[in-house]
């Protein structure tokens, strides 16, 4: 009798697994359903209007639904963290290199060459052709020409100057991967002068604004007159809508941040999300790309509405030095912040 009960639960457990369509591998049964949805996952940052564009543009091309998360570069990373245990992301993109390289690191990160990845500079993508810039953007000074009809300061004469005092504010690198990666380059290219200016600046006032359009807000309205490694996209947004406001790079050179879109080797569906990198690199994504005031991700797309790339004065920018730096250098800069000095 209790052989009789035994060979009864056991073919109980194989119709079971059977119709789970194989027991103990939820996640590959996962991946089934969502290829039969023809789905893909991608979380994208700012500016929104791009992101929606790019899955509007992406489906229509392919009939492909691609199901979106947007946040700031801080978002999608905790978002990520928070998914470890049952990842969703098929493709994600961030609006900070170095943080592309920690995923890669971290080995979280799969391998796949796009079309077209051979039009891109040699610097926006990674030997193991895991992480492509496909768009890029640079931080710069914006300041509110009713507050300050000129103006084309050096990062020194910012940070000494007393006609500039109190009216200079900056994101919050922990909630913008741009200034971040601004900082970390910032400190890790000039040393001890690098960490003099900060001093300056925050000698003179400035303040610390949430991620980059609260701080652009700031500036937009006149409460502040200078945007200290404001984004520049955003800037010339902004002034094609009318806004008092314009943007310089100053001599003493800033960040290009390529904007790296990266497959996820957990990735629940990759076929689609190399469908996706491909599109990413295509006419039609890289023309969005340059409507958006981001620098395109592929050298043979000519731009006329925004600063060249070529005319931005450049930080040599160690991507390994500041991603091994990283932690040590947001932690003296949010000290510096909170005491002024």
């Amino acid at each position: 009798m209790k052989n009789m009960w035994k060979r009864a639960a056991a073919a109980v457990m194989l119709l079971v697994c059977g119709l789970a369509a194989g027991c103990g591998n939820t996640q590959t049964a996962g991946s089934q359903s969502r290829q039969g949805e023809q789905k893909v996952v991608v979380y994208m940052p700012s500016p929104t209007k791009l992101a929606d564009q790019l899955a509007a543009g992406f489906t229509a091309k392919t009939g492909i639904k691609v199901e979106q998360f947007q946040g700031t570069t801080g978002q999608i990373l905790a978002r990520m963290e928070a998914e470890k245990s049952h990842p969703q992301a098929d493709v994600v993109i961030l609006a900070s290199w170095s943080d592309g390289m920690s995923l890669k690191k971290k080995d979280l990160l799969l391998a796949y060459e796009p079309k077209n990845g051979d039009l891109m500079p040699d610097t926006w993508k990674d030997d193991a052709h895991m992480m492509y810039g496909t768009s890029a953007s640079a931080v710069g000074v914006i300041y509110n020409t009713a507050v300050f009809p000129q103006l084309n300061a050096d990062w020194g004469e910012l940070a000494s100057d007393p006609a500039y005092q109190n009216q200079m504010v900056i994101p919050d690198p922990k909630k913008s991967g741009s200034c971040k990666d601004f900082i970390d380059g910032f400190v890790t290219s000039k040393g001890d002068q690098g960490w003099s200016v900060l001093q300056g600046l925050f000698h003179q006032g400035m303040e610390v604004r949430g991620a980059n359009k609260a701080a652009l807000e700031s500036v937009l309205t006149g409460e502040k007159g200078i945007l200290i490694a404001g984004v520049d996209y955003n800037a010339f947004e902004a002034m094609k809508k009318g806004e008092p406001i314009a943007i310089y790079y100053p001599q003493g050179g800033t960040v290009v941040n390529p904007r790296p879109a990266m497959i996820m080797k957990a990735a629940p569906d990759q076929e689609n999300a190399k469908k996706f990198m491909d599109y990413l690199l295509s006419d039609e994504a890289q023309k969005m790309v340059e409507d958006a005031y981001l620098l395109p991700g592929r050298t043979d797309i000519k731009q006329d509405n925004r600063t060249a790339l070529s005319e931005i004065a450049q930080i040599h920018a160690d991507w390994d030095e500041m991603e091994k730096q990283a932690d040590q250098i947001m932690k003296r800069f949010a000290a510096m912040a909170g005491t002024g000095r």
